[in-house]
Order: structure tokens, then sequence, then C-alpha cells
């Protein structure tokens, strides 16, 4: 997904590398000159860098690093950004019915060999990793500050599916104290989210899967996942097993870029009916599918 464009607008545009990906800011309004939407710009991306030192499991010394090496009843304390996404984390895996889980790290070291290839584990080495999967694993308490409780050994957590979404939305409330309504942030084209809408027009106007399908957005997120790029790569935390490859791409629209980007990864795994029953618990979840060619983006 991306934005198209709004020709008869100006828009400032910026862009920085982050969390392993581009983040793009687009500031179109009318009362904000070059100059205060560069200074905004750069307050995003102060924050994504911080974020991104809290949140990356690649940053030793970071919450998500250290409570990858926690043993089976220890704890450790967390910042509320970490405490935010991993409540989240729980939420999403609740809702999803287990399709969504941030803790199948042992399952992609056991699916991938050292070039990234797909390869069978043995059944042993997969009963092992049962032991350290799921997002019931871990436990979120206040106890004179935030802490996190893990109940297995080897436990490995990673953020990837809904830690940019979650960067988004807090630049979205930074561009918020700095008076900046009408904004597009962009996560690598993957995690879209739309504030207000350019001036004169309704809504920021997205094109999906290589021109295939145009939508509008304002004031709600869209996440895309598929196979195209990675191949095998989403894992069924129920199934211990990766999904087939699909020629066909999935989306989530939601009120929050955290919450559309975790579930976006989630439908993909989960059935139609199980999809529907989810938007229709959760007012503003939407739920779209576009056939995608090996050329297409994100």
């Amino acid at each position: 997904a991306a934005p198209a464009g709004h020709a008869t607008t100006m828009m400032h545009c910026f862009e920085e590398h982050a969390m392993a990906t581009s983040f793009q800011v687009i500031i179109a309004q009318e009362d904000v000159d070059e100059a205060y939407a560069a200074q905004a710009a750069e307050a995003v991306f102060t924050e994504i860098r911080r974020l991104e030192d809290e949140l990356s499991r690649f940053r030793p010394g970071s919450d998500i690093w250290r409570l990858s090496r926690l043993r089976a009843g220890e704890s450790a304390r967390v910042s509320l950004a970490t405490w935010d996404c991993l409540s989240l984390a729980k939420a999403m895996h609740e809702e999803t019915g287990g399709a969504f889980d941030i803790t199948i790290g042992p399952l992609m070291h056991l699916w991938r060999d050292e070039n990234d290839n797909l390869r069978q584990p043995p059944p042993e080495a997969l009963e092992r990793a049962r032991k350290s999967v799921g997002s019931h694993l871990f436990d979120l308490h206040e106890d004179d500050g935030l802490h996190v409780t893990v109940r297995a050994d080897h436990m490995v957590f990673d953020l990837g599916g809904l830690g940019k979404g979650y960067a988004l939305d807090q630049a979205a409330v930074l561009l918020g104290e700095w008076s900046i309504t009408r904004a597009f942030l962009n996560a690598g084209d993957s995690t879209l989210l739309a504030l207000g809408s350019p001036p004169g027009e309704d809504a920021w106007e997205v094109t999906l899967a290589e021109g295939a399908r145009f939508l509008t957005l304002r004031d709600r997120s869209l996440s895309g996942s598929g196979f195209m790029v990675k191949g095998a790569h989403i894992m069924d935390p129920r199934t211990l097993q990766p999904l087939s490859v699909r020629e066909k791409r999935g989306y989530a629209l939601a009120p929050a870029a955290a919450l559309s980007d975790a579930l976006s990864t989630a439908f993909m795994i989960l059935d139609p009916e199980a999809i529907h029953s989810l938007c229709a618990r959760n007012p503003g979840v939407e739920w779209l599918e576009v056939w995608e060619t090996r050329e297409g983006g994100a």
C-alpha cells in the first residue's frame, strides 16, 4: 500500500530509516510552512528512534532484548511503550484465538536455515519449541512499576508484528502536540496512518498492490501482509508451522496503526469466518484481500 498523489496540495515530505524500514511523514496543512514541518518531522523521527531503542530485540539492553533472556519465573521492569505493546499483544493473542503471537521466535529458527531457506525441523525440536511459544506464557503486573514475568525458559519476544504501527500511533500523538492534524504517516508501505485529509479533499487516497485497487483513508490506519517478498515467512502459532504461500495480499483497516499492524498478520492466518466474526466484534475494523504480483509493492 502507498499514498497516491495529491497534485493540487502543497505537501512537505520527509523520510528516515528506522526499525529496519523507511518511515515517511507527509504534512499537508495550509498553515504549516516547510521549516515548521521539518522541525515537527524531526521530532517524530527522534521519537521513533527512541522507541526502537526500547522495542527492538536486536538492540542489546533494550526492554525486548532483556525479556528474551529471562528464565522461567524471572521478571523485568519495562518502559511504558513496551508495556503498551505487550498489553496489545496479549489482547490480540486472545482476540484472534492465538493466531497473533509475538513469541514465535523459536519457530523461525527451526523452520529456517542459515541462508533463510525453509526446512523441516525434527518433531522433537518442535515439541521443545512448543513449551516456549505463546503469549499466555508471560504476565504483566504493576508492582512498584511496570513489570513482565515469564513462565517458560528460552522465550523470544519480537514486536515486529506491531512495533512499527505503534511507532506511527505515537508519531500521530506527537504531531497533534505540534498542532498538525493533516498528515500521512507511512512505515515501509506496510502500515499507513492517515490524519485528517489534505486541504480541499475528503480523505487521503492510497493504492494497493501496484494499483490493483484504490481506497481512501481519513483518521484511520491500513496495514498489509503477504508472501511475494519474503515467501513462507508467516508462522501459525497454533500449529507451529509456516503458512502455505498464497497469491493474495491481506489488509486490515483499523482506528489505530498498532491494531491494523497486528491484525494484518492475524488475518493471513485466520479463516474468513473467524475474520468476519472478529470484525463484527470490533467497530472500525475491516478486512480485504487483493491479488498481488511478483512485482507488487507492500
